[in-house]
């Protein structure tokens, strides 16, 4: 996107949670995450590319032992609305009889996510759970829900704290949606 195309679409889109808003669900997030994990040396697994900015901010807040690994599983590109599951890269840490913590920015529909736990689950992890910054209120039967959420997001297109338009704005520390048509 031509920089001052991603400007115009900032300075028309909707504020949906602060800077402070979306620091104090990390923090509340972070400390349920510690009091379910501490004591399992869990594997964390962040999805890229979403989950970076999450998974970033998050780990420093965990204070205890833990593994590190990413996949990369997607319904998107450039595309606003998901599609086929595309699996890009899978995690080179074995899951195989671990706790195993999946990061990622959105649960939208939860078919990525159904489909990289079960995925986990298939190759031996001894059970996974889900931490999701934001979970899209769209009324819509999830095939799967997070274990831990930062914020709710209304069922619009969405963007900042980890999650793009057409690859722009993932690096704002607050949440935005695009206008309604």
């Amino acid at each position: 996107m031509e920089p001052q195309k991603a400007r115009e679409l900032l300075a028309n889109a909707d504020l949906i949670h602060t800077e402070s808003a979306v620091q104090a669900a990390l923090a509340e997030v972070a400390g349920r995450i510690c009091e379910r994990l501490a004591d399992k040396n869990p594997l964390v697994l962040c999805v890229m590319t979403g989950g970076v900015i999450f998974c970033g901010q998050l780990l420093p807040k965990l204070q205890f032992p833990l593994d590190f690994d990413y996949l990369h599983a997607t319904r998107y590109g450039p595309e606003t609305q998901g599609g086929k599951i595309s699996w890009r890269m899978a995690p080179w840490t074995s899951v195989k009889g671990r706790s195993v913590l999946v990061i990622d920015d959105i649960l939208d529909e939860g078919v990525t996510l159904a489909a990289v736990k079960e995925s986990l689950t298939r190759l031996g992890a001894a059970e996974v759970l889900l931490a999701v910054f934001t979970d899209k209120q769209n009324g819509k039967a999830k095939p799967i829900a997070a274990d831990f959420v930062g914020l709710p997001v209304p069922d619009r297109f969405v963007f900042g704290f980890g999650m793009d338009v057409d690859g722009a704005w993932r690096n704002l520390p607050a949440i935005y949606a695009m206008k309604d048509d």
